[in-house]
């Protein structure tokens, strides 16, 4: 038997502490290890050790401590403390905290002109082989920066942001599974995110012009269950709703800013882009097609039954992720009718590359109207 040999002192720590860490996909609480009385605590270090990257997440408030004596008289300090994931451009809580009317710029507008800007397939929270959340939002705010420079040299009268659709990614989709394992965000934070990136362009955009924002019910973004679209298409969807927050910021700052949606039971609508029924968009997100190719044949069938984009001369729709440009058939305004499926913002699809070989570099697509002036198809993209 070997002499003098004592067992380990017994840490007697509080009952109802425990090291842990709780976390909900956006707020969370953790509870250190107990250090030495003195000993600085490393919060970064924990929530690294439990898989959160420090760089995008922060410590909300002041940290709570529990202190204990050991048998051999020496104390130890537990800290726990409350978290969060934090967002590069803040939270929608913050953005209405600190929302102030953008002030008007100087610049002399060409009178009769418009910029149309297609806001297509963000699907916000999805990761894919583009990355996550960083990556993409780093290319929306580089979009964004290139878009006010086109808005300071335009000089446009106004300008129209399309949503043309699955502005977040959702969990309800055809592919559902998947979605749980690609989804990065809950769908509060993707709609609490979509709904603060547009807010940012709607007020640069302020600046310049008098804007209007548009919206449609989309399959990313439709209220399902089981797959299924439950309850009214032009009401009950994520896109619609982002809308009308946006219209209630605006209210509430006193931004001049003009909101449309569908009617509840419509998926569809027009715009009107100078009141003389000689430029007329037609919006919708384009899920209502199998494929591409089948776009131009439902655009006439809505034509036929005089649905809300049947008086369109331009039809605007998202959803198939690449650009397109399609000359039609004839407008009443004299001149061809276009079909443009806008470009996609997303982080990728690579179901849809595995299985067609196919993708297409991200964008916004964007294009100028002039009163009076027939469209010929140009269109570019930032």
């Amino acid at each position: 038997m070997l002499e003098n040999l004592s067992p380990a002192s017994k840490i007697e720590a509080p009952k109802d502490f425990r090291p842990a860490l709780e976390f909900d996909g956006s707020e969370g609480v953790a509870t250190l290890p107990a250090v030495p009385n003195g000993e600085a605590p490393n919060f970064e270090q924990f929530l690294l050790e439990q898989g959160f990257d420090p760089a995008e997440y922060e410590i909300v408030g002041a940290p709570r401590t529990s202190r204990w004596q050991k048998y051999d008289g020496d104390w130890l300090t537990s800290y726990r403390f409350n978290f969060r994931k934090t967002s590069p451009i803040g939270d929608l809580k913050l953005l209405w905290s600190k929302a102030k009317p953008p002030k008007k710029s100087k610049v002399q507008v060409k009178a009769d002109t418009a910029l149309v800007v297609m806001l297509a397939d963000y699907q916000l929270g999805k990761s894919d082989h583009r990355g996550g959340a960083k990556e993409q939002l780093g290319r929306i705010l580089s979009a964004y920066d290139n878009l006010e420079e086109q808005f300071r040299k335009g000089k446009y009268e106004q300008i129209i942001f399309v949503e043309c659709g699955d502005i977040v990614e959702g969990f309800s989709n055809k592919m559902d599974q998947q979605q749980l394992a690609t989804n990065t965000m809950s769908i509060m934070d993707q709609v609490d995110l979509a709904t603060t990136l547009t807010y940012e362009i709607i007020k640069r955009a302020s600046k310049y012009a008098e804007v209007t924002y548009a919206t449609v019910a989309s399959n990313h973004c439709q209220n399902r269950i089981n797959k299924q679209v439950v309850g009214q298409p032009g009401n009950d969807d994520w896109g619609i709703f982002i809308a009308k927050q946006l219209h209630r910021l605006s209210k509430e700052v006193g931004l001049a800013l003009r909101i449309l949606t569908p009617q509840p039971s419509d998926e569809s609508l027009a715009v009107d882009v100078f009141d003389d029924q000689f430029h007329v968009l037609g919006l919708w997100h384009g899920h209502q097609s199998a494929r591409p190719e089948a776009v131009p044949t439902w655009w006439e069938k809505q034509t036929f039954g005089n649905q809300p984009v049947s008086a369109a001369s331009i039809g605007l729709t998202g959803h198939f992720h690449h650009l397109r440009v399609q000359e039609l058939g004839l407008h009443s305004n004299g001149g061809s009718r276009y079909w443009i499926q806008g470009k996609t913002m997303d982080n990728g699809s690579s179901w849809f590359r595995l299985n067609s070989g196919q993708d297409s570099q991200p964008g916004i697509t964007c294009f100028e109207l002039q009163k009076g002036k027939h469209f010929t198809g140009s269109v570019f993209n930032v």
